[in-house]
């Protein structure tokens, strides 16, 4: 990424809502038979891409794997709360999906940028 903070935080916000998306797809598309389409998808997406977006206005340097740890916990938290303020479902399984899934994508690819850098950088 570039080294202007703002060009860095527009593209870790973008991967992060890329990531929410592609855990709304797999999971709308694995409860409708396969078939998915966008309204299904943004169903799913809304809540945890509103917990994701809370995150990222409120950490100051969020591509690093603390502030992943902060992402992720808010697009769980607050996914799962709007969930359940709207009606929708929180199955202990659908629970347990989301936060393994996002664990692994939103705190995942900090870490390995992590080291892709440190491995860059001479000793």
């Amino acid at each position: 990424m570039s080294d202007s903070p703002y060009v860095r935080r527009l593209g870790t916000l973008a991967l992060d809502a890329v990531l929410v998306v592609v855990f709304a797809t797999l999971g709308a598309r694995t409860h409708h038979d396969g078939a998915v389409g966008v309204s299904e998808v943004a169903d799913v997406a809304w809540p945890f891409l509103v917990g994701l977006g809370l995150a990222h206005a409120l950490r100051q340097v969020p591509w690093t794997p603390v502030s992943g740890v902060v992402v992720w916990i808010s697009t769980v938290a607050v996914g799962m709360a709007l969930r359940i303020a709207t009606g929708d479902g929180t199955a202990l399984a659908f629970v347990l999906v989301a936060t393994g899934f996002n664990l692994l994508t939103l705190v995942g690819w900090r870490l390995l940028a992590l080291l892709v850098t440190r491995r860059r950088t001479p000793s």
